[in-house]
């Protein structure tokens, strides 16, 4: 099963489906829907560079990230923007890693990064920064991003409570998210 080849890209039109599917199994339902993902699509590209990647294994999506470019998104109340190192113009976010289970732990979202660090750079991104979810399985989301070289900027306690109050279905604590997320940077 894991000796087929990993073919990356950037995220195209046609992903859009598999993608869905995979994200609402993986994160719970409602995570994402055909608008919000067109709109972060369209955030992640500047200057014609799309900074948000898949990879497919035997025409299957196995994995994917989805990363807003500097200057094209608004941070929230759940940003610490005096924290960082540098001007939200500079920085980019990165919206969401996402690996099929079974697919886990063969480098997937290593490689995914990395496209995407090179991608933001071309875009002239200085950063990136992401809210990670403490309580996934074993924190796997805080030790992949400091393995990648992020540094904790700050931990916001019920980031997903309202998001999981308006439909997304957060797969461990339901329609009351009271899960925990780790902002955190990495400069380039």
């Amino acid at each position: 099963m894991f000796s087929s080849a990993i073919q990356y890209r950037q995220l195209q039109l046609q992903d859009y489906a598999a993608l869905l599917q995979l994200a609402n199994r993986v994160h719970g339902e409602g995570y994402l829907d055909a608008q919000s993902l067109a709109y972060y699509h369209q955030l992640s590209i500047k200057q014609g560079i799309d900074a948000s990647f898949v990879a497919y294994a035997d025409q299957q999506l196995v994995g994917f990230r989805l990363c807003w470019a500097a200057g094209q998104w608004q941070p929230d109340q759940w940003c610490s923007t005096e924290l960082w190192q540098t001007t939200v113009a500079e920085t980019s976010y990165f919206k969401c890693n996402t690996i099929a289970p079974l697919w886990q732990g063969h480098g997937i979202g290593g490689e995914l990064m990395s496209r995407s660090i090179a991608a933001l750079k071309q875009q002239g991104a200085k950063a990136g920064v992401a809210h990670l979810w403490r309580q996934s399985p074993g924190n796997a989301a805080v030790k992949y991003f400091t393995k990648q070289g992020g540094q904790l900027v700050k931990i916001h306690p019920d980031k997903w409570r309202q998001d999981s109050h308006n439909g997304y279905e957060c797969v461990r604590c339901g329609f009351d998210c009271r899960c925990e997320a780790a902002e955190m940077i990495i400069y380039f």
